[in-house]
């Protein structure tokens, strides 16, 4: 039975080369990118591959062992032809010879879907019995699709094939369920649909459980890729619950300090990173080095020496993360050459670390040389390395107080990435950004836009939930004000409100700032009530959970009896100028603009 390997195809593979091995059994050694997404119909064999180094995967190899078992049909392309159950191995085989020959994808597409279409009609439809044999032409017709850049065609093809497979019927069947609910999950995230990426890959993870248990090396490697696809998603509990068991079932089936457990700590080390437990995250960087060192692999040695770098940054401990960066800095120099993107990335760290150290010409210097390197790049630079950093330089110069240029460099990075599949939650990201810069410079107009083409997108991308996509609304609410669009600034602080609450808690900062906005645009409504209720709420919070010591509590106390004693004094109240909430040195009445110290609005 065939092999289908995952449609996440890197920027620099050639297009469309489709190798067809001659059985089965070869898939037993192939990369696990491309075992996490195949049918391995062998269940016995449960040998895991290295996950090191990684191969650029083809988009849509077929793994099958088909040939006519008679002579081809006197006129194929008729439909009465269809009806033949030998038309459906000829046309497929077609299809495979035509994409190894290089002859092109378009014709190769055409035999695809004829074949898939025959072996419908042979295995009697959607009423028919369960043929594996339509569920791998369907897999190929997708992946013929994808690699076409048509992912939305993709699609239904892919429904329709993870429909066809009968789990119960045996470990085939199963597998081939796996299969397709994994080459949709891919295919669902080339379009930027995270969640319901993440949905088919837990269903496939559920399939290859029942059928291979759940200590099953491959089952190892499909918790990995799933684990991967939740840290995209900021969903970073989710991740560390399937790395932890991906360490486990490697550890009982992997040597010591394998290269698979250093994989995995690595993958680890990110997500507690991610979760600001930086003492667990060196530790499983320092683990993943030894076992790096163990097996000779310098390069890698030295990417985690930079990732070392990140986690002493964090942590404050900065000549420990100089040495770290230099040590990977003179490896890539030595194996890479000095104009690879390896050694521009050490530049922005160094950078970085020069900029919080207060050695600010240092810090431009390294910007300035990494920017070179990204300005002419080595073959095989993908645009997303270019992007990574350019974003990351344009942070520095934000913080240098130079926001025109780092607004060049995020309009740079986004240009880069709006052709490419599957970097819609990335430009996202970045817009985002570009939205505070422009805030922050007074371009109001241009915030909101910005703003606006990021939540967008994090709702087409299923990460409305997020919360990024929480403090993203509360950030649009702001430049809203601004513009004195109140009533949309008052709708995106109420959503951002539920998202908050339910993703990081009443008590934690972006909250307790959402809290203030809205009621400083409750207030500005004329909503005095609601204000009351939410400052109120506010108070009871920091006096039972959070204490009173922070600055803040005064403020909002004080904004709180303004409020009661006004409502007391008339319940026909008129609805407060924006202008004095939002401009400080407002030349109002004095008694007005005081009663909201720091605009009653918080960034």
């Amino acid at each position: 039975m065939p092999g289908l390997v995952s449609v996440k195809t890197p920027p620099e593979t050639p297009p469309l080369r489709i190798s067809v091995p001659g059985t089965p059994t070869q898939a037993q050694a192939q990369t696990p990118t491309q075992q996490r997404s195949e049918l391995v119909y062998s269940v016995s064999n449960s040998k895991p591959a290295s996950p090191l180094p990684r191969r650029p995967p083809s988009p849509s190899p077929s793994r099958s062992k088909f040939s006519p078992r008679k002579p081809p049909p006197d006129n194929p392309n008729s439909e009465a032809a269809l009806d033949n159950p030998d038309l459906g191995p000829f046309l497929l085989k077609l299809a495979r010879d035509t994409i190894a020959s290089g002859e092109g994808p378009n014709k190769a597409l055409d035999y695809a879907l004829r074949a898939s279409k025959s072996f419908e009609r042979c295995s009697g439809g959607a009423e028919g019995e369960p043929s594996l044999d339509l569920a791998m032409s369907l897999h190929v017709l997708a992946a013929i699709y994808s690699s076409l850049g048509r992912f939305e065609e993709a699609i239904p093809v892919l429904e329709r094939a993870i429909q066809v497979p009968d789990p119960p019927r045996g470990a085939d069947h199963a597998l081939a369920a796996f299969s397709g609910h994994m080459q949709l999950g891919d295919t669902f995230s080339m379009l930027g649909l995270v969640d319901r990426s993440i949905a088919c890959y837990e269903e496939g993870l559920k399939i290859q459980i029942e059928a291979l248990g759940d200590t099953d090396p491959r089952v190892g490697e499909t918790c990995r890729y799933l684990a991967e696809a939740h840290v995209q998603a900021m969903q970073f509990d989710r991740a560390e619950e399937l790395c932890k068991k991906t360490l486990e079932i490697h550890r009982a089936h992997s040597e010591p300090a394998s290269l698979e457990e250093a994989s995995d700590r690595r993958l680890m080390a990110l997500i507690c990173e991610a979760k600001g437990d930086y003492e667990s995250a060196l530790e499983h960087l320092v683990l993943a080095s030894m076992a790096m060192i163990a097996n000779a692999q310098d390069t890698e040695v030295a990417a985690i020496d930079v990732s070392i770098g990140n986690i002493y940054m964090s942590l404050c401990r900065y000549d420990e993360a100089l040495f770290s960066y230099q040590k990977a800095l003179t490896v890539f120099k030595s194996s890479k050459g000095d104009n690879h993107p390896s050694v521009a990335s050490v530049f922005v760290r160094l950078a970085d670390l020069y900029h919080r150290t207060g050695k600010l010409r240092d810090s431009k210097s390294y910007c300035e040389n990494a920017l070179r390197i990204y300005a002419k790049p080595v073959p095989g630079t993908t645009v997303e390395e270019i992007a990574g950093g350019l974003t990351e330089i344009s942070a520095i110069y934000e913080s240098v107080d130079e926001p025109e240029e780092a607004l060049k460099l995020l309009q740079k990075a986004i240009k880069m990435l709006e052709d490419k599949p599957g970097q819609q939650s990335t430009i996202a990201g970045i817009e985002a950004r570009m939205g505070v810069m422009f805030y922050v410079v007074g371009r109001y107009d241009e915030a909101r836009n910005s703003f606006e083409s990021a939540i967008t997108k994090l709702r087409a991308s299923g990460e409305r939930k997020s919360a990024f996509f929480g403090v993203v609304l509360n950030q649009m609410g702001l430049a809203c004000v601004q513009l004195f669009k109140i009533d949309e600034a008052a709708e995106l602080f109420e959503e951002a409100r539920g998202i908050l609450e339910q993703e990081c808690g009443p008590c934690h900062q972006d909250t307790l700032g959402l809290y203030s906005n809205l009621a400083a645009t409750y207030d500005a409504m004329g909503r005095v009530d609601d204000a009351i209720e939410i400052l109120e709420y506010v108070l009871k919070l920091r006096e039972e959970k959070l204490g009173i010591a922070n600055p803040d509590f005064e403020d909002e106390k004080r904004r709180l009896a303004e409020l009661l004693k006004e409502a007391g004094r008339t319940r026909d109240r008129k609805a407060k100028s924006l202008e004095n909430l939002i401009d400080p040195s407002s030349k109002k009445k004095k008694e007005v603009t005081k009663r909201w110290p720091g605009l009653g609005f918080r960034i």
